[in-house]
């Protein structure tokens, strides 16, 4: 299931004190007074944008506090990620290249049955003893169409509980998105570990989440 690790937030003070730019006649002092008056007028930005009618962006300086983390994840859940412009998969893991080397027992969640673990293991092993033969003979074109099919089966049937992992930058302003379309999804594992973590990010619940009163 999905799981979060090795966190990192940049730029979260320079952007606090930023949100107050608009006021100012010269570029700010990034100091730990103008820390403290930035997340006054923050919080505030964040209730106008989360309590508004028509205007909807006044938290924007969010945009300039960045994440990054390490993701395990299903192949369910991917297409969901990929559907937020400013979450980007730096580099992961990968079916393509080492789905024939991977083993099917450890690599997916639980709900995985054992029936599709077994195909998987199945098909791989004819893949590889087919690899193995032009490894052995030398290549041929009877080689070529056996092992194209080979690896067509084993990608096509591979088990969308199969887990991968990546490295991911994003911010504040599109976790906020994230976190409010996903609550109550019916992925309640995935999203429910998702939700968890951003309310352990710095400032969550006054900047993200819009809860002052949880301070």
């Amino acid at each position: 299931m999905l799981e979060i690790r090795n966190t990192k937030v940049y730029d979260l003070k320079e952007s606090i004190i930023a949100c107050r730019n608009a006021m100012r006649l010269d570029m700010p002092e990034y100091t730990e007074e103008e820390f403290e008056k930035g997340l006054e007028r923050a919080k505030k930005l964040v209730q106008a944008t989360k309590n508004g009618k028509m205007v909807r962006c006044h938290d924007n300086f969010m945009t300039g506090i960045r994440v990054s983390f390490d993701m395990k994840y299903t192949q369910y859940i991917t297409k969901q990620f990929q559907r937020y412009h400013w979450f980007d998969y730096v580099s992961s893991s990968s079916l393509m290249h080492r789905i024939t080397k991977m083993d099917f027992s450890k690599c997916c969640n639980k709900y995985v049955t054992e029936t599709s673990i077994k195909q998987m293991q199945e098909l791989i092993a004819d893949y590889n003893k087919i690899s193995n033969e032009v490894v052995l003979d030398g290549y041929h074109e009877d080689h070529a169409e056996r092992l194209y099919e080979a690896w067509m089966k084993v990608i096509s049937n591979c088990p969308m509980g199969a887990e991968l992992f990546v490295h991911v930058s994003t911010n504040y302003k599109q976790i906020q998105t994230i976190y409010f379309q996903r609550l109550g999804h019916k992925l309640k594992e995935d999203w429910g570990a998702f939700k968890e973590w951003v309310e352990t990010l710095p400032y969550a619940h006054e900047l993200i989440i819009g809860d002052i009163g949880n301070e």
